[in-house]
């Protein structure tokens, strides 16, 4: 259901030389699954989630997910692709002047539901990540954690089938990083492919699952306990 094949992707720097970083790629991944992108900042983790909710496009290859292909999707289908799955991001991207239940609503509403859809839809995604009792809070009223929690209550808002998610603990500290770490498994258990760029290897090795490290614009397979 996810699948790169022969990606290439450079970007070009202010001196107008060109840096490489993924360099014919080729990754695979089936609906249900669970599994780790690792490497340093700037290794590419990001260039593969971005590439797959087709922010990005590569130079060469394909990319993949669900029904989409990198080199035949129509501009206007791209906003049905990101409906179809959901994306947590490290920074949050929350808006400071909404509450956590107008935080999810908001991409709702903007594809058309009915008002009773939408209400529906975040009270069942809120109620998922144990955020029921702050859905009237704004984002500086909640944690680190909370807010996060947030962000995921909004990526599955849709019940997608796959969950991509950007170092998504990142900004936490390991206790609360364990807390959404258990909650992003939970959610895979429950059958959400889920697919984790992230360089917190403690995580990684308390969560077991697969694991591909990208080194010279390459991914390869590892053992997770070799971190």
């Amino acid at each position: 259901m996810i699948d790169l094949k022969n990606v290439s992707v450079s970007f070009r720097l202010p001196n107008g030389r060109h840096r490489t970083v993924l360099e014919d790629v080729s990754f695979h991944l089936d609906r249900s699954e669970m599994a780790y992108l690792v490497g340093p900042t700037g290794s590419g983790k990001s260039t593969i989630l971005r590439l797959l909710y087709m922010d990005l496009f590569p130079d060469s290859g394909v990319a993949k997910i669900g029904s989409y292909r990198s080199d035949l999707i129509d501009e206007d289908d791209i906003p049905y692709l990101r409906r179809s799955i959901g994306v947590v991001f490290q920074d949050f991207q929350l808006l400071p002047d909404r509450s956590a239940y107008e935080n999810v609503a908001f991409a709702l509403y903007a594809t058309g539901e009915s008002q009773s859809a939408v209400r529906s839809k975040v009270l069942k995604s809120l109620a998922r990540v144990g955020l029921s009792h702050k859905r009237d809070s704004y984002p500086h009223e909640l944690s680190g954690g909370e807010q996060q929690r947030v962000v995921i209550a909004r990526a599955i808002a849709n019940d997608p089938w796959v969950l991509l998610a950007d170092e998504p603990t990142g900004n936490l500290d390991p206790v609360v990083a364990d807390e959404i770490q258990d909650l992003l498994v939970g959610l895979h258990k429950q059958g959400m492919t889920l697919l984790t760029a992230t360089h917190d290897y403690r995580l990684v090795k308390s969560y077991p699952a697969q694991t591909y490290a990208l080194m010279n614009g390459q991914v390869v397979q590892i053992d997770p306990d070799t971190l």
